[in-house]
């Protein structure tokens, strides 16, 4: 079965669209009432690989023949038990997190970024760091972001060819990329040649366009449920750390540390509970954190809502007009990257490691269970979402996306950090591209997900051919 969104879920009858039947989801007292859902039934290796190489694949039709809540070896140790309802994702993400701890601890990415950063910390820990970095991604610190973006957009898509093939992936992340590194070391456009930060963007980028190759993903399998980096990997991570540390040692000399505002000043100064500077390794964790989560996610982001638009002519017609007449411009910017999102969450699957018995509707689970919610079938639910297999970005015209129904930053306190400046570079980006590019695919048919670790992207990165550049 070719890895496509064509797989239509569920068939069983729904109520009216937008209302997903109510379901019974929380912590329970509990003795021996445990009932578990049922199960994926295939060799644990395989359903490892499955769902790692075609997670889409792989969750529908489990949800097709087990039903809403389902049991697979697959994601973290132990397995872990999948939902799509929103009343099951808004039980955990409403949940204190001592009762239900992310498995981002867990995740494929705790090799590569380490154990201390705000991603894979937890508790408290992980409160404080958020705490800490919250007023970089919001409110002025956003708005101080918007001018650059907007430059950064317009010089990169003057580079782009006319009429050859490429792909947007790549020319989006050069401008979120850009972003990232103001907002992170204060550094505006790209670093100086030579400098500890030019070395830094220039292996991230290396390293973001080797992660599609056979060798990464291997690397990747190879590396599921550990906790250090083991085999082709660790070269990788070494080559992060040699660019990273002295881009921290660069800065911890700066003598005006104290006047700037860029997070890795600010984190500079920042001190433990216990009084303590953070140390290199804990810096370390932070930015790359930050780097690899900030500038990837964003650029596949508007990848897929493009590779969307340019396959649903009518879709794109809508936006191209209304940008360009200024007639509710807005609004339908926001709702191509709402659909975009809808339709190819970036991150897949969200989840929580129970530390009491949980409910999920008709089944409840042991203490201990790990709980992950597939943001694809939450998306995919046809009582949200009429006709949920179509790219129609004109359902979010009049509606706003439910809080525990539209989940492509994750929720609860361990929400997405960037997920205001995201949103903010889409709006910009798409705006600037709407405006001014003729674009459309260089082939007919739908572009496949490729799953890397725990991002799902364009497996020939949105590749589009540019018909006319307007000035």
């Amino acid at each position: 079965m070719p890895r496509t969104l064509t797989d239509r879920g569920d068939d069983a009858l729904y109520m009216d669209p937008g209302t997903a039947p109510p379901s019974p989801a929380g912590p329970v007292e509990v003795g021996d009432l445990v009932r578990l859902p049922p199960a994926v039934r295939l060799p644990r290796v395989v359903q490892a690989v499955r769902f790692s190489q075609r997670q889409i694949e792989f969750v529908f039709r489990a949800r097709r023949q087990l039903g809403e809540v389902f049991r697979m070896h697959a994601g973290v140790s132990g397995g872990s038990v999948v939902t799509s309802h929103p009343d099951h994702a808004r039980s955990l993400f409403t949940a204190s997190p001592e009762e239900v701890p992310s498995l981002t601890a867990e995740s494929p990415l705790r090799p590569i970024v380490g154990p201390t950063s705000v991603l894979t910390a937890q508790g408290a820990r992980h409160l404080r760091q958020r705490k800490l970095l919250l007023p970089a991604f919001h409110g002025e610190a956003i708005a101080r972001y918007a001018q650059m973006i907007g430059d950064a957009a317009e010089r990169e898509i003057e580079t782009w060819p006319i009429g050859r093939p490429f792909a947007l992936a790549q020319r989006m992340q050069a401008i979120t990329l850009d972003v990232i590194m103001s907002g992170i070391f204060g550094v505006d456009g790209v670093p100086a040649a030579g400098s500890a930060e030019h070395r830094l963007r220039s292996t991230v980028k290396r390293l973001t366009t080797a992660s599609t190759s056979p060798l990464a993903q291997l690397a990747e399998l190879i590396n599921l449920g550990h906790m250090e980096p083991v085999g082709p990997m660790r070269a990788g991570v070494a080559m992060l750390d040699q660019a990273t540390y002295p881009v921290i040692a660069s800065r911890r000399r700066a003598d005006d540390l104290a006047d700037r505002n860029d997070i890795l000043s600010l984190l500079l100064a920042a001190r433990t509970d216990d009084g303590e500077l953070l140390s290199d390794r804990e810096l370390r964790d932070e930015l790359l954190t930050l780097v690899l989560a900030g500038f990837e996610t964003t650029a596949n982001s508007l990848a897929w809502t493009w590779e969307r638009l340019m396959r649903n002519p009518a879709a794109y017609d809508r936006l191209r007009e209304a940008v360009r007449s200024e007639e509710q411009a807005g609004e339908h910017i926001e709702a191509a990257i709402v659909e975009g999102m809808r339709c190819r969450p970036v991150i897949p699957i969200v989840g929580r490691r129970v530390r009491v018995a949980w409910r999920l509707g008709d089944y409840v689970v042991p203490s201990g269970t790990a709980l992950s919610v597939s943001t694809l079938l939450l998306h995919h639910r046809e009582d949200l979402y009429p006709e949920p297999f179509a790219f129609r970005p004109e359902r979010w015209l009049e509606r706003t996306p439910g809080t525990y129904e539209w989940i492509p930053f994750g929720g609860g306190t361990r929400r997405c950090l960037g997920a205001q400046l995201a949103m903010a570079e889409q709006r910009v980006v798409l705006g600037v591209m709407a405006r001014r590019l003729d674009l459309e695919p260089d082939r007919p048919e739908p572009e496949h997900a490729l799953h890397r670790i725990v991002t799902m992207i364009p497996s020939r990165g949105a590749r589009a051919i540019l018909r006319r550049r307007a000035d």
